[in-house]
């Protein structure tokens, strides 16, 4: 046995992981250059060599949940490489213009298709809300409705919705409310979609950066998309909303969120899933809207996130022969290796999922938050 395997195995086993062991969560190792790869690679090592066909494991998801609540990242040595990983992070706004295109480029423009076998009919590709339901289509429209009471829409209003993606809340809220709503999004495939989408309804969607918002509106939506805006330019955004909204307006924020304050992403993620992405801390969130906003409501419903991300997964394993030919095996092991490691990291509470009702000056009388 060599040292590199030697030391990943002892580190698995304070996590109750065996190599090659009999139970669902066990790594399944096909290949021995594994144990020097992920010893030097760390996580992105991880995700490379599961989507190399490496190794495997039947309950991918309960691995990964075993392996972030143990910690074991932070047993594994630090490589110059995420040196430099990290450093340009710390020195860089990757979230610039051009660089805020990046992950509408690479993930939210890989195709209509691939997001439609997997999502529901609002095409919501957030956490829903299964409150008294095990059905994906009830949790997401139970959040967008969640979230159109909480904004307390009413049919005068003039909605903006920042990264407004496929148009299903524009579509929603229209609809069910009938206000006016402005969706705005830099995916050029996102946005030729949700004009279809919310076609003959009182809904504008536009090809724009948020940094470009100068009209005012009544209530504001952020909805998964400030994890693409990088730490650097929180507050930005923040103060964007801020001029765009009137006195007695209502902004409410839906974002995954980490326990701790970060200034560069997960390496697997930010290679292959969200390039230029992070997560925000409250720590980080709450400096941003200092001075800025008065905090109505802070709700946290992670643990839907798992329940989400394994329905997308059921439907994505279902309908991938229809994909398999324009998609390729190793893109599938990609998407199965995100799916399930993050519901793993949603189970072991590692991630959150917040959502965030500001005003600029305070409700008089306070704010009742609808659960």
């Amino acid at each position: 046995m060599s040292g590199a395997e030697k030391f990943v195995r002892d580190i698995l086993v304070l996590a109750d992981i065996q190599v090659n062991g009999s139970r669902p969560w066990d790594i399944q190792v096909q290949n021995s250059a594994f144990f020097p790869r992920v010893m030097s690679g760390g996580s992105l090592a991880l995700g490379e060599s599961y989507m190399d066909g490496w190794w495997s494991c039947k309950k991918l998801d309960e691995l990964m949940y075993r392996i972030i609540r143990a910690d074991l990242r932070s047993k594994i040595p630090k490589n110059i490489s995420l040196f430099f990983h990290w450093l340009r992070w710390r020195l860089c706004n990757v979230q610039s213009r051009r660089g805020s295109k990046v992950v509408a480029e690479e993930h939210y423009d890989l195709g209509n298709n691939l997001y439609e076998a997997f999502l529901d009919p609002y095409n919501q590709y957030t956490c829903g809300y299964f409150k008294d339901t095990d059905d994906l289509h009830t949790a997401q429209e139970q959040k967008l409705d969640l979230m159109c009471r909480k904004l307390q829409l009413k049919e005068s209003d003039r909605v903006l919705d920042i990264g407004c993606g496929w148009g299903g809340f524009s579509k929603f809220a229209a609809k069910n409310y009938g206000c006016s709503v402005t969706g705005i999004t830099i995916s050029k495939e996102q946005q030729a979609y949700a004009k279809r989408f919310c076609e003959g309804l009182p809904v504008d969607i536009q090809l724009r950066d948020y940094r470009d918002v100068r009209e005012k509106y009544d209530k504001v939506l952020i909805c998964g998309m400030i994890e693409h805006v990088g730490y650097k330019n929180y507050r930005k955004i923040m103060e964007v909303v801020h001029n765009a909204m009137e006195d007695d307006g209502l902004f409410l924020l839906h974002t995954i969120g980490g326990d701790v304050s970060i200034t560069a992403p997960e390496p697997w993620v930010d290679t292959y899933i969200f390039p230029n992405s992070m997560l925000p801390s409250i720590k980080q969130l709450a400096g941003a809207f200092e001075g800025l906003f008065v905090m109505e409501d802070w709700q946290n419903f992670g643990a839907f996130y798992e329940k989400t991300l394994l329905a997308w997964y059921t439907n994505f394993c279902t309908n991938w022969p229809k994909l398999k030919e324009r998609y390729g095996d190793r893109f599938f092991r990609m998407f199965e290796y995100y799916f399930l490691s993050c519901a793993g990291g949603f189970r072991a509470r590692y991630m959150q999922l917040w959502q965030v009702v500001l005003s600029k000056k305070g409700i008089e009388g306070g704010y009742m938050a609808p659960r």
